[in-house]
């Protein structure tokens, strides 16, 4: 073995110490360069570094590493170090803390986790419920930041040492008592490489039930409507209450379609979601129980690339009270997902599929994470998320995507940063 090769392997071996330099104080240009430029002189490496700005005061962590004993050479000895950092800090007007310790970078690496905590608004007890779970189950937060105040307010934690499912279980029932929403993500690159969406479409990507808008139209809206109800809580068969209800539409002219296409309202913060994810080059997808004839209209507007829905039949310019061909219903779904990941080849495993009632939970669980959107309590029980809040955008938050980040994305192409749509 090299001579070089030998005291690598020495040093590698050596008890790592660590150095902890916390700097708070008022935020201005500079501070981090001169503060790394005063540690570029002392033999030591950048183990780890955090930074947050919060109104306009400064807190920076930077934790140092050495072999050893206390680092010495050219740059001089540890109070040497401090004594310059001080320096720095009294410049600055700024307060400085240093901790010693010693490397745990291997503890913290394990049982990795995202939190994300939802609320509107997000009150105090909720975080120390949530805070309270975490620690009871012996994970410790690494890290907090926000990543959207209007029109909720949106926290994510980095935690490690927990169980995923364990801290899912703990966390979900504590958002139930706090009335906010949680979702707990592994971390890992696997948490930013999910590329496919697959999305319900009635009572998610749009407000209400299309079945409905038709009925009204035909007169049957009581009738259908309890029928909906009935089906999207599982007491039912989809298909079978599809064709009951689609029977109820018999000789409803076709130009009934064109009416409810302007009825349609979408579910506020759709578009954003829709154009947000596709700046970052995710596939969308809708399925849907309602209807082409609708779909079709949702699809072309929004830039939707796959769909798959229902068709109404229609003979001599009216509805004739049957479906088209197979009826998408709740395997369907779950099929139209696997058909859209492979035409996007995209493994299964990083596909989000959203919905809200029973009809979606084979999708739901076929989807690497399946998020269940103001969903019925069958759903919110075996979907890996709920979300509560009545913007659909909120669920970026879930992937990593903070509402800073896509209003920049909307400035940068000239949009104006509107309230969600």
């Amino acid at each position: 073995m090299h001579a070089h090769s030998e005291r690598s392997v020495a040093l590698s071996a050596m008890k790592q110490r660590t150095l902890l330099i916390t700097l708070t104080g008022p935020d201005r240009p500079g501070v981090t360069s001169r503060l790394f430029t005063v540690l570029a002189s002392f033999p030591v490496t950048v183990a780890d570094v955090e930074q947050v700005v919060i109104r306009g005061r400064l807190v920076l962590g930077v934790l140092v590493a050495y072999a050893g004993g206390p680092p010495t050479g050219t740059g001089g000895t540890l109070g040497a170090m401090w004594a310059a950092v001080e320096r720095v800090a009294e410049d600055l007007g700024m307060e400085v803390e240093l901790t010693t310790g010693t490397d745990s970078k291997e503890k913290r690496r394990r049982g990795r986790l995202h939190v994300t905590v939802l609320g509107n608004p997000l009150q105090p007890a909720a975080l120390a419920g949530i805070a309270g779970r975490i620690a009871a189950a012996g994970a410790n937060i690494d890290r907090i930041e926000r990543l959207a105040h209007s029109p909720v307010t949106c926290i994510e934690m980095a935690i490690s040492g927990g169980d995923p499912d364990a801290m899912r279980t703990a966390l979900t029932a504590e958002a139930v008592l706090q009335q906010v929403d949680v979702a707990v993500q592994r971390s890992g690159l696997h948490r930013r490489a999910k590329r496919l969406i697959v999305m319900d479409v009635d009572s998610t990507l749009i407000q209400g039930e299309v079945i409905e808008l038709l009925a009204a139209h035909a007169g049957c809206m009581d009738e259908v409507e309890k029928i909906t109800t009935a089906a999207m809580r599982g007491e039912l068969d989809f298909a079978a209450s599809l064709r009951e209800r689609v029977a109820l539409l018999e000789g409803l002219p076709e130009e009934v379609f064109e009416q409810v296409r302007g009825e349609v309202v979408l579910t506020p913060g759709a578009r954003t979601l829709v154009r947000t994810l596709k700046r970052l080059d995710y596939r969308f997808a809708i399925v849907s129980g309602g209807f082409t004839q609708i779909t079709d209209s949702l699809v072309a507007e929004l830039g939707i690339d796959y769909s798959a829905a229902n068709t109404l039949e229609v003979a001599d310019g009216k509805l004739t009270g049957r479906v088209v061909g197979e009826i998408v219903d709740r395997p369907g779904k779950a099929r139209a997902l696997e058909r859209f990941a492979a035409q996007a080849n995209i493994p299964i495993s990083q596909t989000v599929a959203i919905g809200d009632g029973a009809n979606d939970l084979d999708m739901i669980a076929a989807a690497g994470l399946g998020i269940a959107f103001n969903a019925k309590p069958v759903l919110r029980q075996a979907a890996d998320a709920a979300v509560n809040v009545p913007y659909l955008d909120a669920i970026v938050y879930l992937l990593g995507i903070s509402r800073d980040e896509v209003e920049a994305a909307d400035a940068e192409d000239g949009l104006l940063p509107l309230p969600p749509d």
